[in-house]
């Protein structure tokens, strides 16, 4: 697993030992950056359940002003601070040992606003997403402009509108797949 590009392309990532996180693949990481195009460098990033950091980290690469990385596991968190070291990106990034959705609820209570967010929940926990993505609604986080980005299951379908949310584009990439939603 390594930086794809950007400022900091090639540094290498660890991931945390076990199976408890699912590291996104260069691949699929490649792609989402070839659908997403140029990162404007004012944008806010959120990286919700984030295991290695990598999304993040990318978003930081490749230009975007500052990121904020989220995790319930101690373990996750250490390893997202590390590639941030190694990358030399930590000062673009705020790291946050928090449950999911507890987090969401703090940052919309400080006005937040993130122009990407990228979800990528423990597979198999439908209600975890929904919960999030419902919280992101309610809690006004994403910008008029901004994208939710969801890696799943390619099994999982997710409806074209959940709540204000309307599903913009859907990629499968084998066993996976990203959805992409914005406000209605």
């Amino acid at each position: 697993m390594r930086v794809i590009s950007g400022t900091r392309k090639g540094h290498k990532l660890k991931s945390p030992k076990g199976t408890s996180v699912r590291p996104t693949e260069d691949k699929l990481k490649e792609s989402l950056f070839n659908i997403l195009g140029f990162i404007d460098d004012d944008v806010i990033v959120l990286e919700l359940f984030g295991g290695t950091g990598s999304i993040g980290i990318e978003f930081l690469s490749r230009g975007a002003q500052k990121c904020y990385f989220v995790d319930v596991s101690s373990t996750s968190i250490e390893v997202i601070k590390e590639n941030l070291n190694h990358t030399k990106l930590i000062d673009n990034a705020h790291v946050i040992r928090k449950d999911g959705v507890k987090a969401i609820n703090f940052f919309g209570s400080q006005n937040l606003i993130f122009d990407y967010i990228y979800l990528d929940p423990p597979f198999k926990n439908y209600g975890l997403l929904l919960n999030a993505l419902e919280s992101i609604y309610n809690n006004s986080i994403l910008s008029r402009n901004g994208m939710i980005i969801i890696e799943h299951e390619k099994e999982l379908t997710l409806d074209d509108c959940i709540l204000g949310l309307v599903k913009t584009d859907f990629r499968d990439y084998g066993s996976k797949a990203l959805s992409f939603f914005k406000l209605l």
